[in-house]
C-alpha cells in the first residue's frame, strides 16, 4: 500500500480577496469554492489547491481538524518546459516580481515570485525532480 500522489495543498494567507484575485488572474486558477473570510479553493489540473485563512482554520467549525502556519509556505507549480520563457514574459508583464530562476542540475528550471502574502510561488518543470511526462502519469496512477 502506498500514497499515489498530492491530492489538494494549501497556503495561508491573510487577504482571501487579493489571494484569489492574483491567483486568478496570475496563474489562471479557476475558483471551485469560497467561503468568505475562511478559504478559496481552486481547481489545479486533477489537484486542488486551497487558500486559508489561519485565524479562521485555528477555530474548530466542523468535524476537520484545526490547522494553520505563520510565515511564508511554499508550493511548487508544474508547468511544461517549453512555456518557462513565456511564464517569464508574463509575469513581468503582470508586474510580478521574479525573485529568482534556477537551471537544476537534472535539466529542469524553475522560477519563484512571491503571492500577496508573501508565500513562495514556484513554477517549475518536472525535470526538475528527474520526472518526465511519461514519468509523471506513470506514478499518478
Amino acid at each position: 500500500m502506498q500514497v499515489k500522489r498530492v491530492l489538494e495543498t494549501c497556503l495561508y494567507v491573510d487577504d482571501l480577496a487579493v489571494a484569489q484575485t492574483f491567483y486568478t488572474r496570475v496563474l489562471g486558477l479557476k475558483p471551485l469554492s469560497r467561503v468568505a473570510h475562511r478559504h478559496v479553493f481552486f481547481y489545479c489540473g486533477d489537484s486542488v489547491f486551497l487558500l486559508f485563512n489561519p485565524v479562521q482554520t485555528l477555530q474548530s467549525e466542523s468535524n476537520v481538524p484545526v490547522h494553520g502556519a505563520t510565515g511564508p509556505g511554499h508550493v511548487a507549480f508544474a508547468v511544461d518546459e517549453d512555456e518557462i520563457s513565456r511564464w517569464r514574459k508574463y509575469l513581468n508583464e503582470q508586474g510580478v516580481a521574479i525573485e529568482a530562476e534556477i537551471s537544476w542540475p537534472g535539466g529542469g528550471n524553475s522560477i519563484y515570485f512571491r503571492d500577496p502574502a508573501g508565500n513562495s510561488i514556484e513554477l517549475t518543470t518536472p525535470q526538475t525532480w528527474g520526472l518526465g511526462d511519461k514519468e509523471l502519469m506513470i506514478h499518478s496512477s
